[in-house]
């Protein structure tokens, strides 16, 4: 039965994301809010965890995931970034945007690309998502929740501790949440490539 935070979405209650930091570090999954819309996390080295995402969306092993961190300098650790490359993500960041980008090696290789050897990263504009990833001290291993056969993500912490009680271990609410995905930017080439649009302005990147 996943544990069920509703939290202040500008000034969360730190003892509720302690808690969910303390299930984080035991490999629990939990479903959290973000600039674009509910996502499925747990942490970087919680292979049980990264499975149970699978399960949950009916994903093959081709689908990436993504490293969802709280500042450049916790990015900076798990992806290569050339200078341009870095102004173009700083001027969009925080926001609604994956970065695919060459990882580093303290990335797992079961997240890598097979053959480029990349990683999505973001970091979110998200009060709660920035408390949260503070308070843990890593990036989040992420998945959009966006459930099989079904069109939109959930948008409403109620609703997805309804449908999913059974394989969470947490879900914080802080209120509605939006259906857009993140726009994903390709830097792996060393170019900018929109390989998604979602709720970030690609236009910046075209």
């Amino acid at each position: 039965m996943a544990r069920y935070f509703d939290v202040h979405p500008q000034n969360p209650q730190r003892r509720a994301l302690s808690q969910v930091v303390d299930l984080l570090r035991d490999d629990g999954l939990i479903a959290y809010p973000t600039d674009s819309c509910f996502a499925l996390g747990c942490r970087i080295g919680n292979q049980q965890g990264m499975e149970r995402i699978r399960t949950i969306r009916k994903l093959d092993h081709r689908h990436h995931f993504t490293l969802v961190c709280q500042d450049f300098a916790q990015l900076g650790q798990f992806v290569h970034i050339d200078n341009a490359v870095f102004r173009a993500i700083k001027a969009s960041t925080p926001g609604a945007y994956t970065f695919i980008l060459p990882a580093t090696k303290e990335v797992p290789r079961r997240l890598l690309h097979a053959k480029k050897k990349t990683v999505g990263v973001r970091i979110p504009d998200h009060v709660v998502t920035q408390e949260l990833l503070g308070e843990l001290g890593e990036p989040i291993l992420s998945s959009t929740l966006l459930l099989p056969d079904s069109g939109e993500p959930l948008t409403q912490g109620w609703e997805i501790k309804e449908e999913l009680d059974h394989v969470l271990d947490a879900v914080i609410d802080s209120g509605d949440c939006g259906v857009e995905p993140t726009t994903v930017i390709d830097f792996s080439s060393g170019e900018a490539e929109v390989v998604r649009h979602g709720a970030g302005d690609p236009s910046r990147f075209e």
